[in-house]
């Protein structure tokens, strides 16, 4: 017995058929009953069926449940950086705030905001809209609002000196006591708007990027494995070499039970007033503070009477890297050349200097022949114009020194002074050092400040990978908050890393991030009832990050 669906015209019949064998043994099928038209039937076979599995004792099958799948939300990202921040001690900062008035959980918020800068760097309208697209451990995102994160962020500059407390008391395992070698460098970040408010951080002034911009500075002190340390926000306009005691003598305060502390710092940090006052400190034990210091490449010129034995011994034919020392003042001078790099200087400088010569020598010929009358298309050129667009183009050259323009004269005129290109082409491939220390080698000396690339590289991370800049924000506290965000940022993306290279992991931060933010939150709803959540199953990689 079988069921058949037949024919008659447009319409088809759904029938209970049977076969059976007639008198002569052949198949033949009869049917047993016209069920209805298979178009009109609705709900009317169901029953029937139901109603036969009923009397043979056989369960009806289950209704297809419905089935409505919520937007999946990135998780694993999020779930690394938060055992991270648990396992640097960071979460005691919930300690800090639960003595204030705050109703809300700041350190959460604080939470949110760095974790934001590692994930996708965003303005804090941009973390509300990033936090729809997360599974937020711990966290009901709905109930956070973009005031919630500017209080959060007033309420951290509050308690900035107990939130500083806290960072170095959880950082000082991770620094050696015996020896510590920090690097202190000082960076640019561009701020937007156009208002002014009292006590102003944006301030116009030179930036990294060689333009004149509104603009705070951000002083960093980290060690040589790259682990930041403390940071500090200046005015714009404010002078590198003044920004260096301060800084360091609020390092000192928080890190008090080194017992060795070597500062390395770079080129722009050198002056006469900053070598005594740094010889003067003293640490906590009585011992003094060690430091190493590059000339900058304009005050190389006074170096000169020491540089020439150096230069005529030991540079002069070298295929290699050579490195010695000399006393200046009561410092030790050491000194290093790299003769490739010092090759590339000088052909580049000669090849800049042959230009500016061809173009002087075509304005020279041009006026001459406008003196004996001939004539050409365009503007005729005078002497005060050639003289101005001749200096302008030699001094953003920078061979103002090389090539002089005499601009006293009526006529257009220059001449190179030849030991200053000679005297110029010595200082090609050096490194000039300033250093107390004394049981360190020259060679030592001169790897360990080539080290300080490193705190570079960390600048480079918080304008790039933490978007720190530009800042929108207008208000003193509030880039002062932004600046301890990016730097606690900075402090996890440090450690990550240092854990990535100990496991011996081919993976950034960045690219470990990427890949563990494939792991994501689902939710199922069954027939309306309550979700079913889960997560994507992991891969080898992934697993490998955990």
């Amino acid at each position: 017995m079988y069921v058949k669906v037949t024919r008659s015209g447009p319409r088809r019949y759904i029938q209970l058929v049977e076969s059976f064998r007639n008198d002569e043994g052949k198949v033949k099928q009869r049917t047993l009953a016209t069920l209805g038209r298979l178009d009109r039937m609705d709900g009317a076979l169901e029953s029937v069926i139901n109603g036969l599995m009923k009397i043979t004792g056989r369960a009806a099958p289950a209704p297809s449940p419905t089935l409505a799948f919520e937007s999946s939300r990135a998780f694993g990202d999020l779930w690394a950086l938060q055992q991270l921040w648990h396992s640097l001690g960071f979460s005691a900062l919930s300690r800090t705030f639960a003595k204030t008035r705050h109703v809300m959980d700041v350190e959460a918020l604080i939470r949110v905001m760095v974790f934001n800068r590692l994930c996708d760097p965003e303005s804090k309208l941009g973390v509300l809209r990033w936090l729809e697209t997360v599974a937020f451990p711990g966290l009901d995102v709905a109930t956070v609002t973009h005031d919630h994160l500017l209080r959060a962020m007033d309420a951290l500059i509050d308690q900035q000196a107990t939130v500083d407390q806290v960072v170095a008391k959880r950082l000082c395992p991770l620094i050696d006591q015996d020896l510590s070698i920090v690097f202190y460098d000082l960076t640019t970040i561009r701020a937007e708007g156009l208002s002014e408010s009292p006590q102003d951080l944006r301030q116009f002034g030179m930036s990294k990027e060689g333009v004149i911009a509104r603009q705070f500075l951000l002083g960093v002190v980290q060690t040589t494995a790259g682990l930041p340390l403390y940071h500090q926000v200046f005015e714009g306009n404010t002078g590198e070499t003044t920004t260096l005691l301060p800084t360091l003598q609020t390092v000192l305060q928080r890190y008090p039970t080194i017992r060795r502390l070597i500062l390395i710092a770079d080129r722009g940090l050198l002056s006469l007033d900053n070598l005594e006052a740094l010889s003067a400190i003293r640490l906590d034990h009585g011992q003094p503070l060690e430091f190493i210091l590059a000339v900058p490449g304009r005050r190389y010129h006074e170096f000169t009477d020491l540089l020439q034995p150096f230069q005529e011994t030991c540079c002069q034919g070298a295929g290699h890297e050579v490195i010695g020392e000399t006393h200046w003042q009561e410092f030790r001078l050491v000194m290093a050349h790299h003769p490739v790099r010092a090759a590339e200087q000088t052909r580049k400088r000669r090849d800049q200097i042959q230009a500016l010569l061809d173009q002087g020598a075509r304005w020279a010929g041009q006026l001459d022949a406008q003196d004996q009358g001939q004539t050409r298309r365009g503007r005729p050129l005078s002497d005060s114009g050639a003289k101005a667009r001749f200096y302008r183009a030699v001094a953003e050259a920078h061979l103002s020194r090389i090539i002089r323009v005499d601009l006293k004269s009526d006529l257009f005129a220059y001449d190179i002074d030849e030991s200053a290109k000679t005297l110029a082409d010595m200082m090609d491939g050096k490194l000039l050092l300033v250093t107390n220390t004394t049981d360190l080698a020259a060679v030592e000396v001169v790897r360990r400040y080539k080290a300080l690339a490193d705190i570079e590289r960390g600048f480079r991370v918080l304008k790039s990978e933490l978007d720190i800049g530009p800042v929108h924000h207008r208000l003193p506290e509030r880039i002062r908050a932004h600046a301890t965000l990016c730097f606690m940022a900075l402090i996890l993306y440090r450690v990550m890393r240092m854990k990535l290279k100990a496991a011996k992991s081919p993976h950034s931060p960045e690219r470990a991030l990427a890949s563990l933010r494939r792991i994501q939150a689902h939710r199922v709803r069954v027939n309306g009832e309550i979700p079913i959540t889960g997560l994507s199953t992991m891969t080898d990689e992934q697993a490998a990050l955990q």
